[in-house]
């Protein structure tokens, strides 16, 4: 199985992506991880934020094959324990999906189109965090489920 997360934006924080670069590193050691970024929507302020959520669905959707099974980073999603999202995984390698998309939106979240083709939504937590800290939340969260799933001592209980 292939993992990728879609992020809208860059990562403009030097210190972020150094955390976010060393954790990609260590993912790679489990599994084929993409990370795509879209770039920012330019002109957004002559945009309503339903026009915004449009342009960068179509942007995300391009990006995705009719086999990828997309799941939106959705604070209305599914709340996983870091144990039970080891697991999750597992069921996802386990029923032959080739590549598992995470979507990470925009400022205003997703457009109706993309909610309609998502398989899933995960919610990281209730509160609101920015989208460049949520990537590394994200995959800081993907490579202590692999060190869970092959028992390494990455994952205190």
């Amino acid at each position: 199985m292939n993992i990728k997360l879609i992020a809208i934006g860059k990562t403009d924080n030097k210190n972020l992506q150094l955390f976010i670069d060393e954790y990609l590193k260590r993912l790679s050691f489990y599994i084929k991880f993409d990370l795509e970024i879209i770039p920012d929507i330019k002109n957004v302020k002559n945009l309503s934020e339903n026009q915004q959520k449009e342009k960068e669905g179509e942007l995300i959707l391009a990006k995705i094959t009719a086999t990828d099974q997309l799941i939106l980073l959705d604070e209305n999603g599914k709340t996983f324990s870091s144990v039970s999202f080891s697991e999750e995984l597992q069921k996802k390698m386990n029923s032959g999906v080739k590549t598992l998309v995470f979507v990470i939106g925009g400022p205003y979240g997703f457009s109706e189109t993309v909610y309609a083709k998502a398989h899933g939504k995960i919610s990281l937590s209730q509160m609101t965090f920015s989208h460049q800290m949520v990537r590394l939340f994200f995959i800081e969260q993907l490579y202590r489920g692999f060190t869970i799933l092959k028992n390494e001592p990455y994952h205190h209980q």
